[in-house]
């Protein structure tokens, strides 16, 4: 009496697989897989995360201000933060060459976020970029209030800014690194004073996010220096003239 064929233990189909145990690698599943081989790369891709989270933080944040859930001065102060730590992370040569830039690093992760992008672009809380009247109240004595409601000394400090940027165009001090943080506080400073959109106060916010977009070495040319000496000296007119 012939035996009758070994049964298999399933059931086979055309795709069964069979393992070899010559041809099975061996991995060990408890050890942990490292994505980087040195603490150069770990370092890289750690900074490359944060900049991924700051953008998500970031459009949330202006969802939220947008929606008014959450109150200006928390607002303004999260997202100078934001922005300060993305400018922090990209310093770095090396984050800043494989980054390349907001468009390119987007594109790769396939991030939309808009709102982040946009605050990207100008690089300062929109609270500052466009100041609120709404603590000026609904009547028709806002323009009044949002002009004389500042003290002395933030007037003389706006004043001192304004002076102190103009000397340094005078002195040829072109770079982004120079101008960029002497803009920023004569926009800061101008808007502890008055809320009203005097004349020239868009070039301020023009000229900030055309130096944002420049590297920190990269100087504005001859033109460029002799155009933003005009209206900066127009948009301080302007502002002495909310003082009138």
């Amino acid at each position: 009496m012939t035996a009758s064929p070994r049964q298999l233990p399933y059931a086979p189909t055309p795709y069964s697989y069979l393992p070899n145990p010559s041809l099975t690698a061996t991995i060990n599943l408890d050890e942990e897989v490292k994505l980087s081989a040195t603490a150069a790369e770990r370092d890289v891709h750690d900074s490359l995360a944060e900049i991924y989270s700051i953008i998500i933080t970031l459009d949330g944040l202006e969802k939220a201000y947008i929606r008014d859930s959450i109150p200006e001065s928390v607002y303004t102060d999260l997202c100078s933060r934001l922005l300060n730590q993305y400018k922090s992370i990209l310093r770095d040569e090396t984050i800043t060459r494989i980054f390349v830039d907001l468009g390119t690093f987007k594109k790769e992760w396939n991030m939309e976020c808009p709102r982040a992008t946009e605050r990207l672009r100008v690089n300062l809380p929109a609270t500052i970029a466009e100041p609120s009247t709404t603590h000026a109240g609904n009547s028709s004595n806002n323009t009044s209030q949002s002009r004389f409601s500042a003290t002395g000394s933030q007037i003389l400090l706006a004043t001192e800014n304004f002076i102190t940027f103009l000397d340094a165009l005078r002195l040829n001090m072109l770079s982004k690194d120079s101008l960029h943080p002497l803009l920023s506080e004569v926009i800061q400073s101008v808007n502890q004073v008055t809320t009203t959109d005097f004349d020239s106060r868009g070039k301020i916010i023009s000229w900030l996010i055309r130096l944002n977009g420049m590297k920190a070495t990269e100087e504005l040319g001859e033109e460029e220096a002799r155009q933003l000496a005009f209206d900066m000296e127009g948009a301080y007119a302007g502002f002495k003239a909310t003082l009138n």
